[in-house]
């Protein structure tokens, strides 16, 4: 499916996030390395992706021979210095404002002039990424959700000094790749939508902790009295406690809002490591499931 507009795609970080943005770009028939610092990282990275191709031939939604295809457009390295010919760059690395800092500060020396910088963070603002870089105007964020695959949303996020044509290039890839944009113009922590999720899951541990209502009821609230898919605790679990605990962290020292300070037991399911499905315990049992 490589076409005229094909653009090399650099993706940094081969964890869930990483190697999702790097599956549907090679579906969309851009060449794609993928660079992670250990050779593990990377193969886990990739059998991800072949069993989320597979598991979209057996639906009939992708062609054996296009997803085949597909991952022969991807190439895995260690090395950073494969930046070097990528048009974008889109960072999914460790959701700390330092570990991103330290890979645009890189990127910076390393990625031609002119590729886009994007980075896939939730709730880091922009701006203070840009500032690692000499190049701030080509810093833009990228925002995916989980499972890349699937979601249609992407979150196009301008910093202070991001240019127009960074973000009509960001819209173009986003596009390009099977997704619904929406922007945000202010890079305000947390942007729009973990900004909300955040607030909402955040009160919904509050009133899980005090004893105002059960997990099951929080959630049941949410869905059946508010239209949500999904109640706060459960999205909370699937996304990650200490992911949302991060984004709360990173919201709440940006702006000083109560709102988003983090509850007790957020933190404290995080030291136990009840991290959600991805541990087999959050708010909710899933062991056995």
């Amino acid at each position: 499916m490589s076409n005229a507009s094909s653009k090399q795609i650099a993706v940094i970080g081969a964890g869930l996030m990483g190697a999702g943005i790097a599956q549907v770009s090679a579906q969309a028939g851009h060449p794609v390395v993928l660079r992670d610092v250990t050779e593990e990282a990377l193969q886990r990275g990739l059998a991800g992706i072949r069993a989320s191709y597979a598991k979209f031939v057996a639906k009939g939604r992708l062609s054996a021979e296009d997803a085949e295809a597909a991952l022969g457009r991807i190439t895995t390295t260690t090395d950073l210095g494969a930046v070097a010919e990528a048009d974008i760059v889109v960072e999914a690395v460790f959701e700390q404002f330092e570990v991103k800092e330290a890979v645009f500060r890189e990127l910076d020396k390393l990625a031609k002039d002119g590729a886009v910088l994007a980075s896939n963070t939730s709730a880091i603002p922009i701006t203070r990424i840009a500032a690692a870089t000499r190049r701030p105007e080509s810093v833009v964020g990228v925002h995916f959700f989980s499972p890349v695959p699937l979601m249609k949303l992407v979150e196009l996020v301008r910093g202070y000094k991001t240019s127009d044509e960074t973000l009509a290039a960001a819209r173009a890839f986003a596009e390009g790749v099977g997704k619904d944009v929406v922007v945000v113009n202010r890079d305000v922590a947390g942007f729009v939508t973990t900004r909300l999720i955040t607030a909402l899951v955040v009160e919904a541990a509050k009133l899980y902790e005090s004893g105002v209502a059960t997990a099951e009821d929080i959630d049941t609230a949410c869905r059946l009295g508010f239209g949500h898919p999904m109640g706060p605790l459960e999205t909370a679990d699937l996304t990650g406690v200490d992911i949302l605990l991060h984004a709360a962290r990173n919201i709440y020292e940006e702006t000083q809002d109560e709102k988003f300070a983090a509850p007790e037991i957020m933190a404290r399911m995080v030291t136990a490591g009840d991290l959600g499905r991805k541990s087999g315990r959050g708010f909710y049992p899933y062991e056995g499931k």
